[in-house]
């Protein structure tokens, strides 16, 4: 079996290499990123490609399946930049996929791209998939969920799986989340668990699911091994709010009002100070928790760490300045 990974360089790319490349019915893996890592991956072979740019077509060729990874989060501040490889870029992914003939596409969706909905039960993949307006991510999301919908009435014959996990964390991530969430004058120390002396309880109602990047780099492997098609929503347990993780870093909470935290959040973003716009923070707040009872049943997935391990892991790299070789990745000179 021979498969193709765009955005192989990054958090979730990584993962999912290693994990291909220990499965025997993988034979060879071709990884696709902007900027070539220094890393070896097993079974893998490396191309330079820009899925906004670049003809894929030739690359996708012969493949079994097409995972589509690739995805940009910064510059925030330019957002034609982001949308073309955000939505222009996968469309240009399901078009290749569609002429090279590729029987299998799995694609690397969002808990970001599901409308408002509740926090106090959970909603299955049926929910639907138009995102938080005012989040480039999660409109982003949203709009690359139609296009796949298109694609798949178009090409009924090839399988189609589009995955939607929650925040996905581990700890050789840490340099890569501080730089693109907390910026440069984020001090790691924060991030030690002995240092938090508090977790924010933003408005009373933030609520969210998170995986190790492990358990989701697995999830794919089924998809891309296994048989199955349609949405599978991907988060570990417990769901998280401040006082779950309050009680697991030995900290206390403070509540914090919702719309003061979004000011600060915008004029910071404003004035470049942080690279978060508040955009995040409206979705964080608003969409909806997820069942995961079609993955485990379906996929036959099931999560080896909990959500309490992916923050700590994440903390504990963002604290130790931890990354891999690859330029997403690429850990902090110190």
């Amino acid at each position: 079996m021979r498969v193709v990974v765009t955005g192989a360089s990054g958090n979730v790319g990584t993962s999912l290499l290693r994990a291909l490349g220990a499965d025997d019915a993988v034979d060879e893996i071709l990884g696709l990123a902007r900027r070539q890592p220094g890393g070896a991956f097993p079974k893998t072979e490396w191309r330079t490609a820009d899925v906004g740019r670049d003809d894929l077509v030739p690359l996708l060729r012969g493949a079994d399946c097409a995972v589509h990874l690739a995805w940009a989060i910064q510059p925030s501040h330019d957002l034609p930049a982001l949308r073309r490889t955000n939505v222009d870029g996968s469309e240009r992914v399901f078009r290749a996929v569609a002429n090279a003939g590729v029987p299998a596409l799995v694609y690397a969706s969002s808990v970001g791209a599901y409308s408002p909905g509740p926090k106090d039960r959970k909603v299955d993949e049926s929910w639907p998939t138009d995102g938080t307006p005012t989040s480039f991510y999660a409109r982003h999301k949203a709009e690359v969920e139609a296009l796949l919908d298109r694609f798949q009435l178009e090409r009924p014959a090839t399988r189609v799986v589009r995955l939607r996990p929650g925040l996905i964390f581990k700890r050789s991530s840490g340099e890569e989340q501080r730089r693109y969430f907390l910026g440069p004058l984020f001090p790691r120390l924060l991030a030690r668990q002995a240092a938090l002396a508090a977790v924010p309880d933003i408005g009373g109602g933030l609520r969210f699911q998170a995986v190790h990047t492990h358990d989701v780099a697995e999830a794919y492997r089924l998809a891309v091994v296994g048989a199955a098609h349609g949405a599978f929503n991907v988060a570990a347990e417990p769901t998280l709010d401040a006082r779950t993780l309050a009680r697991a870093l030995g900290a206390r909470v403070l509540p914090v009002p919702a719309s003061l935290v979004r000011k600060a959040m915008a004029a910071s973003w404003r004035l470049r100070l942080q690279p978060t716009p508040p955009g995040w923070l409206d979705m964080g707040l608003s969409v909806p928790l997820m069942d995961t009872s079609r993955a485990r049943e379906v996929l036959g997935w099931q999560p080896r760490h909990s959500s309490i391990e992916a923050i700590r892991a994440v903390l504990s790299g963002i604290a130790d300045a931890e990354g891999e070789p690859t330029p997403p990745l690429e850990p902090a000179r110190r």
